[in-house]
């Protein structure tokens, strides 16, 4: 079953945001993206119509996945596509599996993609996906027949010039794999660029595993090129040891690094000296915990957010750095490995304390940006090795990061502010050159 509803011609204004009495809204992520929205159309001078047009999802989704789960039971799951712009090319974005996944969740991500590709220039809209349902208690097989029927519902929405989706929360290679396998199968025909983020051997590209990772990695350094600092003496606090903070962990240790300190959802572990991490990945894999680690000592979790440090790398979930405590960071740069891990309400407080923010969708686009490597290396037919892949990456985070910076500058706003400008600056350019079908 798949509902699909269209966005009302007149839209209603957008929500205000409160602190006080209604603090769940500081966490809505849809709220906050539209806030952030709101600011940068104000700046940029956009008419209502453009903003509307902007706002506006261009599809979503809703389906209802029946499946059958090993003990014989029927169970219906719910999953979401969200499509929120193919005005630059086709939608990009993930699917997620987790419990908490929400249609407002799955919107704001749609647009953060948006906003995203448009800051790299790289040639996609924006999209995200999300099924609701606990990978913890579901076999490897119900999670096949789960993924096998949710694409099978969207076999008409995705595709590689509509809409490619990519791992996200709780998905993987081997995720993708089924689903490029299921939309092969619609189509009688294998057709490796419906989804990115796929092994190596069904046309996934080399360097996409740290690109996320590498990507942290590389606008940090344009930022301690900026403020005059060097690797050796740049002290670093990563929350998240997952995929993003893990091998930003990983590659920046090897590139000199000092990294003092990890941040998990069980604990902290510090090390004023630079953690060992390689031993602490090893530790982890063995112990299923960074704590008790021999190379550092136990820090208190919420305690180690705080520590004086030159980079401060949220790379878990969302609204960590909130109204409440972002005027307790001591950093001096902070690199948004999460999506959305400040919220719209702290972005005052960090721009008062003179923190340098390199937001999420700059910080943390050298994922999306190596999938769209691996889309157009799928659709040639001819794959890179993983130092043209690296280099590219790099010229492009670079290039994106100069862009920002020379906005902010040049408008007098902060780092954030200037991404949403630009990005919605670049979205806006092309509708306006497409024009308005009718």
């Amino acid at each position: 079953m798949i509902t699909e509803s269209a966005p009302p011609s007149t839209l209603p204004p957008t929500p205000t945001l409160k602190a006080v009495d209604g603090i769940a809204d500081e966490f809505n992520p849809r709220l906050s993206a539209e806030a952030r929205f709101d600011e940068a159309a104000e700046r940029l001078g956009l008419d209502d119509g453009m903003r509307k047009v902007l706002r506006s999802p261009s599809r979503e989704i809703i389906v209802h996945i029946p499946v059958q789960l090993d003990d014989g039971r029927l169970e219906v799951f719910t999953g979401y596509r969200v499509q929120h712009s193919i005005a630059r090319g086709p939608a990009k974005g993930g699917i997620r599996y987790a419990p908490d996944v929400t249609l407002d969740e799955v919107r704001a991500l749609a647009a953060w993609m948006t906003w995203k590709c448009a800051v790299t220039n790289v040639p996609f809209g924006g999209s995200k996906g999300g099924v609701i349902c606990d990978p913890s208690i579901l076999s490897p097989v119900e999670l096949e027949r789960i993924t096998r029927r949710y694409t099978a519902e969207l076999f008409e929405f995705i595709g590689p010039e509509i809409d490619v989706p990519a791992p996200d929360v709780n998905t993987n290679d081997q995720t993708m794999a089924w689903i490029m396998d299921t939309y092969s199968m619609h189509a009688r025909k294998t057709v490796t660029a419906v989804v990115t983020g796929k092994p190596i051997d069904l046309g996934g590209s080399r360097g996409r595993t740290e690109a996320t990772g590498r990507g942290c990695m590389i606008v940090i350094d344009q930022a301690l090129r900026r403020l005059g600092l060097d690797r050796s003496s740049t002290r670093v606090v990563i929350q998240g040891f997952g995929n993003v903070g893990g091998m930003s962990a990983k590659l920046m240790a090897r590139a000199g690094f000092k990294i003092v300190c990890i941040i998990e959802f069980d604990g902290a572990v510090y090390n004023p000296n630079g953690l060992d991490i390689p031993a602490l990945l090893k530790h982890r894999k063995d112990t299923g915990s960074i704590t008790d680690f021999p190379g550092g000592q136990n820090m208190d979790r919420e305690e180690a957010m705080f520590l004086e440090t030159d980079v401060l790398l949220p790379a878990a979930h969302e609204n960590v750095i909130t109204s409440k405590n972002a005027s307790k960071l001591r950093t001096k740069i902070l690199c948004e490995g999460a999506n959305g891990p400040t919220t719209h309400f702290a972005d005052p407080i960090l721009s008062e304390k003179g923190i340098f923010v390199i937001p999420d969708i700059l910080a943390n686009a050298g994922g999306v940006t190596v999938s769209y490597f691996e889309w157009v290396q799928d659709r040639q037919g001819y794959f890179w090795n993983e130092q043209m892949v690296n280099d590219r990456l790099e010229e492009i985070m670079v290039n994106s990061f100069n862009d920002v910076v020379a906005y902010a500058e040049k408008h007098g706003v902060n780092n954030r502010t200037a991404a949403y400008m630009l990005a919605l600056d670049r979205v806006a350019f092309a509708i306006k050159l497409r024009g308005i079908y009718a």
